[in-house]
């Protein structure tokens, strides 16, 4: 590290001198994270389907899924332990492994393909789009949400100790304060815990649009609340909430 990445540490260190608690969900308490992000008639078409939850975290959105009516949800995730956990939420919860699965991966064609919050972490969303058209019937369709994309205020998730610090100070500096209260080793975004691809809104539609989905579908920028007499086209990197896309096969 240079000197001015040093100054930016000890900066930090005053700011936040422990883990922040930033994107943790909290705001979601009591409430259907599912409706929220994906939109209540995204999320009303999934009754009666197969439905894969690409991305499924700790299971609890395929749950409600399942629990609303879908003919089989599968959760689908990379990390094993985080299985573990979704899987015994669905045996707390009463849904049956019949109804509700867990898995790694899967060969079991979809009407629907759930993904939430979760592209703004994928080390190669290009692929990711890929296996899931693969993953789709002829007709099926992908229900995306993710956010905060890079440049909203909160971007960076952990690293964003106040609003755009993640643009503020160097990767550098942020990944050496961060290691005073983690252990991974990670030396950039992409490597820490769940990784950060700093996906924009404009690099998620090139990456749409270079797809087997061609474009085959509609994408939304939902604005954050206090900024919304400012959304538009121009200030949308800067002013979006989330993204919402919808893609068909």
């Amino acid at each position: 590290m240079n000197a001015l990445d040093r100054l930016q540490v000890q900066i930090l260190k005053r700011i936040s001198p422990g883990e922040p608690n930033v994107c943790s969900g909290e705001v979601y308490r009591n409430k259907s994270k599912l409706r929220i992000l994906l939109g209540e008639a995204a999320v009303n078409s999934l009754p009666g389907k197969v439905v894969i939850d690409f991305g499924c975290g700790e299971g609890m959105e395929a749950i409600e899924i399942a629990k609303a009516g879908a003919a089989r949800v599968i959760g689908i995730n990379i990390r094993e332990s985080i299985l573990q956990v979704a899987r015994r939420n669905a045996a707390q919860a009463g849904v049956p492994e019949s109804l509700c699965s867990f898995a790694q991966k899967t060969d079991q064609l979809a009407d629907a393909i759930v993904s939430i919050d979760a592209f703004e972490h994928f080390e190669d969303p290009g692929l990711i789009l890929k296996l899931m058209h693969g993953l789709l019937k002829p007709g099926g369709e992908c229900l995306i949400s993710f956010g905060p994309t890079w440049y909203h205020p909160l971007g960076g998730h952990l690293f964003s100790v106040f609003p755009w610090a993640h643009l503020v100070f160097s990767e550098r500096a942020m990944i050496q304060w961060r290691s005073a209260f983690k252990t991974d080793g990670a030396t950039r975004f992409c490597e820490v815990e769940g990784g950060l691809n700093q996906m924009t809104i404009r690099r998620f539609e090139k990456i749409v649009a270079a797809s087997p989905f061609q474009g085959a579908g509609t994408i939304e920028t939902v604005p954050i609340r206090k900024l919304r007499p400012l959304h538009n086209p121009l200030t949308r990197e800067f002013t979006s909430a989330l993204v919402r896309c919808r893609l068909v096969k």
